[in-house]
């Protein structure tokens, strides 16, 4: 039970970091899967498209693709919402993380 509360929990931070290094520069899946492995999180592809995904729907990224030796690959970037989103998101754990640490 407490594994599935905090997959959950770990899902926003999963977003935060997508919108973080999508903001720094264009982001792919199976780079996303393993920059988020170097920081703890185990996530499939399965899990990570539908979470890039919703975020394109929800207007916080945009994607381009890209013929990459013979194959078609997805970039992601921030949309200017997705730059304030990412903003917000940034101050409210802050905020959190200091209260913590206190």
């Amino acid at each position: 039970m407490s594994e599935k509360v905090l997959r959950k929990l770990f899902l926003g931070f999963i977003g935060i970091h997508i919108l973080h290094h999508a903001k720094k520069e264009p982001i792919y899946g199976l780079w996303m899967i393993e920059e988020l492995e170097h920081h703890g999180y185990t996530i499939s592809a399965g899990t990570l498209y539908p979470i890039l995904n919703g975020m394109e729907k929800d207007g916080l990224l945009v994607s381009s693709e890209e013929n990459v030796e013979g194959k078609i690959r997805k970039y992601y970037r921030t949309t200017s919402h997705g730059d304030v989103v990412l903003k917000e998101a940034r101050a409210k754990a802050y905020e959190l993380f200091k209260e913590m640490k206190e």
